[in-house]
């Protein structure tokens, strides 16, 4: 009997041909449950658990933000970083126009079109971050400066203070 073919998303094909070692993590889903949850249930630690925005500026332009699963993107620090006057949040229903993912799938790498991204600069800080692998059921985790290579991104100030 053949073995079961392992199936990749995009994300996975673009880190695999950009020789970027990573490791993913599958579980059962059906449909969107928030990222705490799935930290919850893969025994992840928040911190290293992150989630993928997306944003349209006043300029209609699209931008990606990739923040901490427990964290809140602060809006104007948001639009700073990418030379907005200011930025909001992608209606869910527009999600899978713009990125060709699905919400609780959306991951910075291999979207549709390659859109600025900014990764919150605490990720920095850690060996490794784990981000959407494309697909619900799917997280993938790698180096924070090789998801910024993957899809082009830079580091800024991006949080919210608590």
């Amino acid at each position: 009997m053949a073995k079961a073919k392992e199936i990749k998303t995009n994300a996975m094909r673009i880190l695999e041909t950009k020789k970027i070692p990573y490791k993913s993590y599958t579980y059962e889903c059906d449909e969107f449950i928030d990222a705490i949850q799935i930290a919850d249930m893969l025994g992840l630690p928040y911190e290293k658990v992150y989630k993928t925005l997306v944003t349209q500026g006043s300029s209609k332009n699209y931008y990606v933000f990739v923040i901490p699963i427990a964290e809140e993107l602060d809006m104007k620090k948001a639009a700073k970083s990418v030379g907005e006057k200011s930025v909001a949040m992608l209606h869910v229903k527009d999600i899978n126009a713009v990125t060709g993912y699905i919400r609780g799938g959306c991951t910075a790498i291999g979207m549709k079109k390659l859109y600025p991204t900014r990764i919150a600069q605490t990720a920095q800080e850690l060996q490794q971050i784990i981000v959407s692998g494309g697909k619900l059921g799917m997280q993938l985790e790698l180096a924070p400066q090789d998801l910024a290579a993957a899809c082009n991104g830079e580091f800024a100030d991006l949080l919210a203070a608590r």
